[in-house]
């Protein structure tokens, strides 16, 4: 299981970290999946996250939907966009793609 490999990643800390914050949202729940961790509200899915060799990512699973004014996600894919956090999470750039997230879920 993914999550499993992600507690045995040298960004461990950092993982449970991002899931600690993801988790403080009221409603967000966590499902453990054979190859991702899912974050999602009762209205939808919200995020994946795993660990990469240099941090982890958050994939916006709306992600292609959302205005991105600090240019910070990649992917071109028709849905998802990845935010990259590596070394250190920025608590604030991650705190306004999730509610940039939970809003999309509401429309």
């Amino acid at each position: 299981m993914q999550f499993d490999k992600d507690l045995q990643s040298a960004h461990k800390d950092l993982f449970l970290k991002a899931r600690e914050f993801l988790l403080s949202y009221e409603g967000i729940r966590e499902t453990k999946k054979e190859r991702i961790t899912t974050y999602a509200n009762a209205k939808g899915g919200i995020c994946h996250m795993r660990t990469m060799p240099y941090g982890v990512d958050f994939g916006f699973l709306k992600g292609a939907k959302m205005k991105d004014p600090h240019g910070l996600l990649t992917g071109k894919g028709k849905a998802i966009r990845v935010l990259p956090q590596k070394g250190v999470l920025d608590e604030k750039i991650i705190r306004h793609y999730i509610e940039k997230a939970i809003e999309l879920n509401t429309k």
